[in-house]
């Protein structure tokens, strides 16, 4: 499948590259290309959202890729996958944001299991300690039933709601070597995770993390993982956007750089979800080293809704049913369909809005995948708290799921997919 993959992708890619040089058009400030449909399939259905999203889809500054993946069940219950997109293209950077917290969610996992040391696993107690500038200690976590930090508790807080600090110690615990040389080795050669999120370091900083021990419950002391400084060599980018950005509350009329920020193409982070949803269509080369317990743990807590976590807890005002989940409902503030379940990860900053997710139905045994980004910074300015997910963002996200899920709904399949082991027990 990754083969097959890779020579649509390319394909793909060639293909956007001559349209963006020969079909383009200016019409006032905005640059409009002609839609690079992959098949007939995303044509059609991209085509009903034209009356609402033409320009949109339309316009280079929204930067608009899909990515839209069928299921197709055998009667030995194995997937077969066909893949339909838009304007995919890996050299087209966004600012990946919150999404590259899947991979390294995954990746703290995996690292645990190589590790195979007695009595070390995700609810080990682990302690951060601070040991460069800039760097912070975890000593206990209040959010937890006992009140200790561990990697199952981070992660936790990291599928449930996106949370920013869970990341930071799970990329200290990894460390930027280990985070980015086995995402190339699984195939993810486009990918940079370089430095932690919502917190203002240097590059130096970043390259530094902590120290980190874990303690079995009598306190004795299992594993200590040893602070650290990168020697990781990045691949060079000149990656400059738009027409200016604040800093330190003044406006500077330049591109902002992203040259340093961290990187993932719309096709990794969709191969990633796939790779954790359906891993049996994944060669072995490129598969997480994962037990069954993993993967179900992961699946439960990417679709469970705040509010059915009772630790860490969320109140229904901040964080409610729909969160974090772009596709399909938007910002809306709602009670979710009871018989759909969207096992996903988003990102939204700098104007960048992004979602990948694996839909079930239940009750209609519907499942696909879906991945899209979309640019909603029509000013061109960055850190002017001033993007255009409201107007423009949500709405085109939820109305592009419901576009797919409708299609699927009435979309003919041989077999219908047996989907149990997607159903949890959400309130253990």
């Amino acid at each position: 499948r990754f083969l097959l993959f890779g020579i649509i992708f390319l394909v793909a890619c060639n293909s956007w590259k001559k349209m963006n040089r020969k079909n383009s058009k200016v019409t006032g400030n905005s640059v409009f290309l002609k839609p690079n449909y992959s098949d007939s399939v995303m044509k059609n259905l991209l085509e009903q959202l034209l009356p609402k999203f033409d320009s949109i889809l339309k316009m280079k500054d929204y930067q608009v890729q899909i990515l839209y993946t069928q299921i197709d069940r055998g009667k030995n219950g194995i997937a077969k996958l066909t893949d339909h997109s838009y304007n995919l293209d890996s050299q087209v950077y966004f600012y990946p944001a919150s999404t590259v917290k899947l991979p390294v969610a995954i990746l703290a996992l995996q690292k645990l299991n190589e590790l195979n040391i007695p009595g070390l696993n995700k609810n080990t107690t682990m302690i951060t300690e601070a040991d460069y500038e800039g760097q912070s200690p975890v000593y206990n976590d209040t959010s937890s039933l006992d009140g200790r930090p561990t990697i199952e508790h981070y992660i936790k807080k990291i599928l449930l709601v996106s949370d920013n600090d869970a990341f930071n110690r799970l990329y200290e615990f990894l460390g930027q070597e280990y985070i980015n040389n086995n995402l190339h080795k699984l195939g993810y050669k486009d990918v940079q995770i370089i430095h932690r999120l919502d917190i203002s370091m240097t590059e130096d900083q970043n390259r530094h993390t902590n120290s980190v021990k874990f303690f079995d419950s009598n306190n004795e002391l299992i594993y200590e993982k040893p602070a650290t400084n990168s020697q990781y060599v990045y691949a060079e980018r000149n990656t400059k956007m738009g027409k200016g950005y604040y800093k330190d509350g003044q406006l500077i009329n330049e591109p902002f750089d992203f040259s340093k920020k961290n990187r993932m193409s719309l096709s990794s982070l969709h191969e990633i979800l796939i790779s954790i949803i359906t891993p049996e269509r994944v060669h072995a080369e490129s598969l997480f080293n994962l037990p069954k317990d993993d993967y179900n743990f992961l699946h439960k807590y990417m679709s469970m809704m705040p509010r059915e976590s009772a630790y860490p807890s969320y109140d229904s005002v901040n964080y409610w049913d729909t969160y974090v989940k772009f596709l399909f409902y938007g910002s809306e503030k709602i009670s979710a369909i009871p018989e759909i379940r969207i096992f996903n990860k988003v990102g939204d900053a700098y104007g960048f809005l992004i979602d990948a997710s694996y839909f079930v139905d239940f009750k209609n045994k519907v499942e696909f995948f879906l991945s899209t980004i979309i640019h909603c910074n029509s000013d061109g300015i960055y850190n002017d708290d001033k993007y255009d997910y409201d107007s423009i963002g949500f709405p085109f996200m939820k109305s592009l799921g419901r576009v797919i899920y409708e299609y699927e709904l009435k979309r003919k399949k041989e077999v219908l997919p047996d989907l149990s082991s997607f159903i949890f027990d959400y309130s253990q």
